[in-house]
């Protein structure tokens, strides 16, 4: 060991460390007060080597000197990693003799080297000298063995790997220093075991002393012969004369695909019902030695001639093919199938081995008695809702397969619109649709149709009709409204009633309408102007009067073919007010500022009121005139002879006189009640009725009281009908008309009448010469006894 040699430095008194200031023991620490000794030449003091692990301690390992111990007393100081810093208390240094010393045994994995400050001062604490650097290496000792980095190494390799395969490598590691021979490591395999237990005898496998790579030896591993083997491992440092310590390897072998699925037994029976699908017909059985449960080992079945009927699946489980029928089968069309299967790993196989193996499987269908089918469901049929009834709507809808007697029903006809033939099965219309019906949804009309196996314990199948029902033009549209005001105080351009029409119908039988004037000399004077699809106006073409005026409309529908219908709208011309309705004529006159007094107006209707008085008188003499009948002599007066036919006479008496026998005893009616005796009110006052009233009979009361008939005609159209029920009632109440049962007989009047003969009405007359035209403009009331005489 090198070091600077200094001159000694004697001292009259010994100082120690403890009798140093901070500033003296440190005084690199501190900025001195006074001139920095100027110092020579540095101290070059070479690495100290030190062995770990050494037993002489305290050791001395390197003495420095100062240069200036022969002009004063020195001491010496030591700081660092070791010293004053951790790890403590490994090194020292002695203050006088500059010894530097280690205290304890040293370890060089916790601490390779240690880097030192060495100080040289005066008693009074001055720096003689700069500090110099002190480096201490620990010296390496084989005092650690290697160790595996793994407890257990597993690796997997091939069957059938060719020698020199790499299966896998295994590490260890030596806590010594690498760069010596204590880290040198040498890797060896001193065990191996076979799984299952001595199946292979010889040596598999190998091992790189350097690198510690595990390779395969020889030839032989076979899977279906060994499964694994167990390797006992050894590491060593120094080259493998050293420290040694041992580990453990786990080597699988893998399978390869170098069997094929094999079928045991190649034959299979099964029997399947017909018109069933069945899940699990059977199962036939490959068997692969290949690793189960790997990949290797999967079998993959296929039907090679598929009818469509068959499936087959592999069970994950057993590896079994699992055949099932995918679509029902028919006995009566095929009785037997055979199935050719093939076997096959999922995997390709590893040539030259045999890839595919195959079985035949023969299913057998058994019969059984089927219910009735239909050939569609559902049904569909598309039909005009006005069908005429009776039409086919469809034919041939089912059949049976085992050709058994069928028998049809409709179990469902909301509307009963809809007819069967039970035999045939042949829908047809019982009378016509309406698409309006509440059961049609969607234009659809919905039965349910069932039909029955008669051989077959009464075996059903029901299947929907679906009447697709398309709108047809059925109604015509109705005109609205049928009166209405017209502002004669407007533009003319701005007068006019709004027309619409309504229609049972729907689109496009329907809307849009058409609407025009059927009469061309009104036309003249009115249009129709239309506004949209629906609506159209009433629109004067001349400045009108204030009056009242029926327009002739026609209005028609868009459907295929058009229907239209013909209506009278009554249209009042007037004066409106702020709301558009007519004044009231006082309301005119007295709004107007050109006009006549009121006293004036009073006269003029006080004289239209007389006059119309002595008209009505005049009318009522006239008539009483004619109908005077001369009393006791049963004679009638005041009536022409010349058109006796136009004049029938109401006879208040009966008596004798009249010559005319063949009017005795006439069947005037069989039933009395289809011409009820009419009261007077449907009939002008004191005015003649018409031939056909019945005169009062001899051999029926006729001094009773009669109800009392309506008499004021109805003023509404719409109230005819009670008008007519309550005469008819009034008349079946009088206890002066004979009983409905019996006929309406006219009593013998007597020879000579000068009235003319009645035998215009006789039942040996002849009416050919008669003209009874003037009935039919009596109104609805004489309607009846109009048809009756009328000549065609």
């Amino acid at each position: 060991m090198h070091k600077k040699e200094l001159p000694l430095v004697s001292s009259s008194s010994r100082v120690t460390q403890s009798d140093l200031k901070p500033a003296a023991l440190y005084p690199w620490r501190h900025r001195s007060a006074g001139p920095q000794v100027r110092v020579k030449r540095d101290w070059i003091i070479p690495p100290i080597r030190v062995s770990e692990n050494s037993k002489q301690v305290p050791e001395d390992l390197v003495q420095i000197k100062s240069d200036k111990i022969f002009t004063g007393e020195v001491i010496y100081m030591l700081e660092g990693p070791g010293v004053d810093q951790d790890p403590k208390g490994l090194f020292e240094i002695d203050e006088k003799t500059g010894w530097i010393k280690s205290k304890m045994p040293l370890d060089r994995e916790k601490h390779k080297s240690f880097k030192l400050k060495a100080f040289a001062l005066s008693p009074s604490g001055e720096r003689l000298e700069s500090p110099t650097t002190i480096e201490i290496y620990v010296l390496d000792q084989n005092d650690h063995r290697p160790e595996f980095t793994q407890k257990e190494f597993v690796g997997t390799i091939p069957e059938f790997s060719v020698p020199g395969t790499s299966v896998m490598q295994v590490t260890a590691i030596d806590s010594d220093d690498p760069m010596t021979e204590n880290a040198a490591l040498s890797y060896f395999i001193v065990g191996q075991e076979s799984i299952p237990p001595h199946s292979i005898n010889k040596t598999m496998f190998g091992i790189n002393n350097k690198t510690g790579v595990i390779y395969t030896r020889d030839v032989g591993l076979d899977r279906d012969v060994v499964q694994s083997f167990k390797l006992t491992l050894q590491v060593a440092d120094m080259s493998g004369m050293g420290l040694t310590s041992t580990g453990r390897a786990i080597i699988h072998i893998s399978d390869i695909n170098n069997h094929a699925p094999k079928f045991h037994p190649t034959m299979y029976n099964m029997n399947a019902m017909e018109n069933k699908n069945i899940a699990e017909l059977g199962r036939v059985n490959a068997t692969d030695k290949d690793q189960k449960g790997g990949d290797n080992w999967k079998i993959k079945y296929t039907i090679v001639n598929p009818s469509g009927h068959f499936a087959i699946r592999t069970d994950p489980v057993s590896n079994q093919g699992i055949i099932s029928v995918a679509k029902p089968l028919d006995y009566e069309s095929q009785a037997e199938y055979r199935l050719i299967v093939k076997a096959e790993n999922e995997v390709r196989l590893k040539s030259p081995y045999k890839q595919i193996h195959s079985a035949t499987v023969t299913v057998r269908v058994m019969n059984e008695n089927e219910a009735p089918v239909f050939y569609k469901n559902p049904i569909k049929v598309t039909v005009a809702e006005s069908i005429v009834p009776g039409t086919v709507l469809v034919s041939d809808i089912a059949h049976d397969p085992d050709n058994s007697k069928l028998r049809f029903e409709i179990i469902q006809d909301p509307e009963s619109w809809l007819a069967i033939n039970h035999a045939t099965g042949q829908i047809t219309a019982r009378r016509s649709f309406n698409i309006r019906s509440p059961h049609v949804r969607n234009n659809i009309y919905s039965a349910i149709v069932k039909v029955i196996d008669q051989d077959a314990d009464g075996i059903s199948a029901t299947a929907t009709l679906e009447v697709n029902l398309w709108e047809t033009n059925d109604y015509p549209p109705v005109l609205i409204p049928l009166s209405g005001t017209v502002c004669s105080d407007q533009d003319r351009d701005k007068l006019g009633l709004l027309l619409s029409a309504v229609d049972e119908d729907m689109s496009p039988q329907a809307d849009p309408f058409t609407f025009y004037i059927a009469d061309q000399n009104v036309a003249a004077n009115w249009t129709i102007i239309t506004l949209n699809e629906t609506h159209a106006v009433l629109h004067p073409l001349i400045d009108i009067e204030k009056g009242e005026f029926s327009i002739p409309v026609v209005v028609s529908d868009s459907g295929s073919p058009s229907l239209s219908s013909n209506a009278l709208v009554n249209v009042t011309v007037c004066s409106c007010d702020s709301f558009g309705d007519c004044k009231s004529y006082t309301a005119a006159v007295f709004g107007t500022k050109m006009g006549i007094s009121f006293i004036a107006l009073m006269i003029i209707m006080g004289c239209i009121a007389l006059l119309l008085f002595l008209i009505v008188l005049a009318v009522a003499v006239n008539g009483c005139t004619r109908q005077n009948i001369r009393k006791g002599g049963g004679l009638l007066v005041g009536v022409s002879d010349d058109d006796i036919r136009d004049n029938v006479f109401h006879y208040d008496e009966q008596g004798g006189g009249e010559e005319d026998e063949d009017a005795f005893n006439i069947d005037f009616l069989r039933n009395p009640r289809d011409m009820v005796p009419a009261p007077a009110s449907f009939f002008p006052q004191n005015c003649s009725l018409p031939r056909g009233k019945q005169p009062l009979r001899k051999d029926a009361p006729h001094n009773l009281p009669s109800p009392t008939y309506p008499r004021k005609p109805p003023g509404d159209p719409t109230d005819i009908e009670d008008f007519i029920n309550v005469g008819l009632d009034a008349a079946d109440n009088d206890p002066n008309v004979p009983p409905y049962d019996t006929a309406l007989i006219y009593d013998y009047e007597g020879d000579g009448s000068v009235a003319g003969s009645l035998s215009s009405i006789a039942s040996m007359g002849s009416d050919d010469d008669q003209d009874y035209d003037y009935l039919n403009d009596w109104g609805p009331r004489f309607k009846k006894l109009a048809n009756m005489y009328d000549p065609r």
